[in-house]
């Protein structure tokens, strides 16, 4: 019989959980669920850190989101240039090479980006209308 969850607690043996039932960490899992997410965003579409946290089950969890992306490997295949502050805003300082680097990517995609932020009304994702 497997143990009961609760709380981050192994009930049958009082311990605290370091693994889940798959042998995956808990930061794991919610890297793992924020990268599927993240992978789901199209071209051409945006998101808020905080939006693609509700996404993935994170919660209310945009800080999480920030880091999380910015220690991603150089190279990763992952849409990391879609993610946007909140109202739209590029939170990458121009000039530098990964601000530069995430502007041309999304004017390559066709966002339009005026005053340093994204009009999330015309690009910002809603997975129900993408899912197609």
């Amino acid at each position: 019989m497997r143990p009961l969850l609760y709380r981050n607690e192994c009930v049958a043996e009082h311990s605290p959980i370091t693994t889940d039932i798959m042998g995956v960490s808990p930061a794991e899992a919610r890297r793992a669920a924020l990268y599927l997410t993240l992978h789901q965003v199209p071209d051409g579409k945006v998101v808020s850190y905080g939006q693609l946290a509700e996404l993935a089950g994170l919660g209310r969890a945009a800080r999480f989101v920030g880091r999380t992306l910015s220690q991603l490997p150089d190279g990763s295949a992952l849409p990391w240039h879609r993610v946007l502050g909140a109202g739209g805003r590029i939170s990458l300082a121009a000039g530098t090479v990964s601000g530069e680097e995430q502007r041309a990517r999304l004017r390559a995609e066709g966002v339009t980006i005026r005053n340093n932020r994204v009009d999330m009304q015309r690009h910002g994702w809603r997975p129900t209308e993408h899912n197609g």
